[in-house]
């Protein structure tokens, strides 16, 4: 494999690669963005840090900071979780830098390309997600051949103690936290089965998952298991109490002979009472609006609403 030629710099600006001692700066710059995007911030440091450290993301040539004299003004975070030819990047440029932000894509599509070919693939598929009124203007991403192929809603609904009681029990139904480390290897094994058939879906052994949800940090009693009589355990629920914002629900996934009987419901309305009587005022989840199971229309029906939206683009490049 050869590698890619080095790519001219645009007068003015500067890059190099980030450093865990960077996550401040490129998290006030994405919430920066953020602001400009969507009205608030998103981004939290914890989840910053996460990124960066994770042990599949080489900063050294997988991450660029782009400065306009002393001023941070473009960050790009490249990850590959597929082994294949699927790539994910991040992007965020502040919008009166336009030059700095099509560098950005320069350098992250080269990458792509590189990281594809190692990977034995004969093209890069990148994905990258950006919110519905991106900084980066839309027409430049659709010159360099990028299209929007997905929609993911952010949706949020209030809690209270008073609405949200924890929920009566289900015959035959319990749910248990995954507080012993078997439990956490079913949850992630029932997590990957029932996200299988879904969009973007990347199978991940249990050790990646690990260092995906960044384990270290992880409150195991937020992650729950759906046990039914004679059925065995059919569906999971992975939360997290980190944001300061809301609760977050990363991830909720029943066993496809279970769907239908209302275990969704219920693991969602343990979630919000369990939330609640955290203290918890708001919680929020990220939701395919194509997803084939219904989840859009679940989460409508319990009260939550579209707080923003996000497109996920798509550009298939050679690896030539």
């Amino acid at each position: 494999m050869t590698t890619t030629p080095p790519i001219p710099l645009p007068p003015g600006l500067t890059v190099r690669p980030v450093t865990l001692d960077d996550a401040e700066a490129v998290c006030a710059l994405r919430q920066r963005v953020e602001t400009l995007e969507i009205g608030r911030t998103f981004s939290e440091l914890t989840e910053v840090r996460s990124e960066l450290k994770h042990p599949e993301v080489d900063l050294e040539r997988d991450s660029w900071l782009v400065f306009d004299g002393g001023r941070l003004v473009g960050y790009g975070l490249l990850w590959d979780e597929s082994g294949g030819e699927r790539i994910d990047v991040d992007h965020y440029a502040l919008p009166d830098q336009e030059a700095a932000a099509q560098h950005l894509f320069d350098l992250m599509e080269a990458r792509a390309a590189e990281r594809a070919a190692a990977n034995g693939a004969a093209r890069a598929v990148l994905h990258l997600q950006l919110s519905l009124a991106p900084t980066v203007a839309p027409e430049a991403l659709r010159a360099r051949g990028w299209r929007p192929v997905r929609r993911y809603n952010v949706l949020t609904r209030a809690l209270s103690p008073a609405t949200d009681p924890a929920p009566a029990p289900r015959p035959g139904v319990t749910l248990r936290p995954c507080l012993a480390e078997p439990d956490r290897r079913r949850a992630h094994a029932l997590l990957q089965e029932t996200f299988t058939d879904h969009f973007d879906f990347q199978p991940r052994t249990y050790a990646q998952w690990l260092d995906d949800i960044d384990a270290e940090r992880v409150d195991w009693s937020l992650i729950w298991i759906a046990h039914v009589e004679g059925r065995g355990d059919v569906a999971a629920l992975r939360s997290h109490d980190d944001r300061a914002a809301m609760a977050w629900i990363s991830a909720l996934g029943v066993r496809a002979e279970a769907r239908g009987q209302g275990l969704a419901s219920h693991l969602l309305r343990h979630a919000f009472g369990h939330y609640a009587a955290r203290g918890r005022d708001r919680i929020g989840l990220g939701v395919d609006t194509d997803n084939s199971t219904g989840a859009l229309a679940l989460y409508e029906r319990h009260g939550m609403t579209l707080d923003f939206a996000v497109d996920t683009w798509e550009l298939t490049r050679p690896v030539a």
